[in-house]
């Protein structure tokens, strides 16, 4: 994991700096940083950490309900289904997934997760509380959060179904989705088998900072039901060393494996190879950390909307195995973002 040089500056907030995160309104931006460190110090932050590894945190001084936060939001107008593009034609995605088959028929891998990202122009960043509304109306998610905050370059409406960090002071949960289908009676056996190569991944992300034989796997291949789809999930657990920090927490398990692959070194050396864009904070981690009381909820970027450079940006993607066929992988990207497109 890569970061900016750790900088931390009172922030020159503004009343449009809110977000909302746990099901709580945040105002009055107090701090910017992009040390780590902090979230081992006090204070209840924001996190927000790109794929590509840039840390942003942000710490508000008020904290309170919703009431009628997205009730009072105007309609979310979003671009036309004409306005957007993506990074990578059907062509070009279906031809990453050979590529992908290849290494792994090489053995130089075993699952490698590929992205391609929809932009569509943006002048003026998005009205993210329409936005954010629109996704609570239309794609309630369990680790919904939208922050925006113009004073820190910061716009991001996130409407994650994963988890991937939970922390009460020593004990770290991660909840890796992987198989994705319409209905359950459509997942295959190469997605129960793709969920357990990343489950094995992720005990071995945790395991490099956690208590010796402390690492778990409480549930395994469950199926959660969101909306216009179903997903299999795992849980694993395990107990952090007394010398870990979240910079080693971080550096352990980021990126998240779900999004990465197996071996991870390997897989992102594929996915900088195969993809011809940044993910951004797609893919990356949204969400809080009350370091005073050590918890936390860090969700996978995924569902997620970034307005950066004049676009507004939407990533998509699939996990792909030996097992996979190109055009069903296609058709499962194109399963993901349907809805969110069509949220109002």
């Amino acid at each position: 994991m890569t970061a900016p040089s750790p900088a931390t500056a009172t922030a020159s907030a503004t009343a449009t700096d809110w977000a909302v995160v746990a099901g709580r309104l945040l105002t009055g931006l107090a701090e910017v940083s992009t040390d780590l460190a902090v979230l081992d110090g006090d204070g209840e932050w924001v996190v927000i950490v790109s794929f590509e590894g840039t840390v942003t945190l942000l710490r508000f001084e008020t904290s309170g309900p919703l009431r009628d936060w997205w009730a009072a939001a105007r309609a979310w107008v979003p671009p036309p289904r004409t306005a957007w593009s993506s990074s990578m034609t059907r062509a070009g995605y279906e031809a990453a997934v050979t590529a992908v088959r290849a290494e792994i028929a090489a053995g130089g891998v075993y699952q490698v997760n590929i992205c391609r990202v929809l932009h569509a122009p943006a002048p003026e960043p998005p009205d993210l509380r329409a936005l954010g509304a629109a996704l609570a109306r239309g794609n309630p998610a369990p680790y919904a959060a939208v922050v925006c905050a113009p004073s820190a370059d910061v716009h991001v409406a996130c409407a994650s179904p994963e988890l991937f960090l939970r922390r009460d002071r020593d004990i770290v949960d991660s909840g890796p989705i992987k198989g994705t289908a319409p209905t359950e009676h459509e997942l295959h056996d190469k997605d129960r088998a793709e969920n357990v190569m990343i489950v094995d991944l992720v005990r071995n992300d945790l395991g490099r900072v956690a208590a010796t034989g402390s690492v778990t796997v409480p549930s395994l291949l469950r199926v959660e039901s969101h909306p216009g789809l179903v997903h299999l999930v795992s849980t694993v657990r395990a107990r952090l060393r007394p010398d870990v920090g979240w910079t080693e927490l971080l550096a352990a398990t980021f990126p998240p494996g779900s999004v990465t692959g197996a071996p991870k070194s390997s897989a992102l050396e594929l996915i900088a190879r195969l993809e011809p864009v940044p993910r951004g904070v797609y893919c990356g981690a949204v969400g809080w950390v009350d370091a005073s009381r050590r918890c936390a909820t860090l969700a996978v970027a995924i569902r997620t909307y970034e307005w950066r450079d004049g676009r507004l940006l939407l990533g998509t993607g699939a996990g792909i195995t030996w097992g996979s066929d190109p055009a069903r992988e296609w058709e499962e990207t194109e399963l993901k973002v349907r809805r969110l497109l069509e949220v109002r």
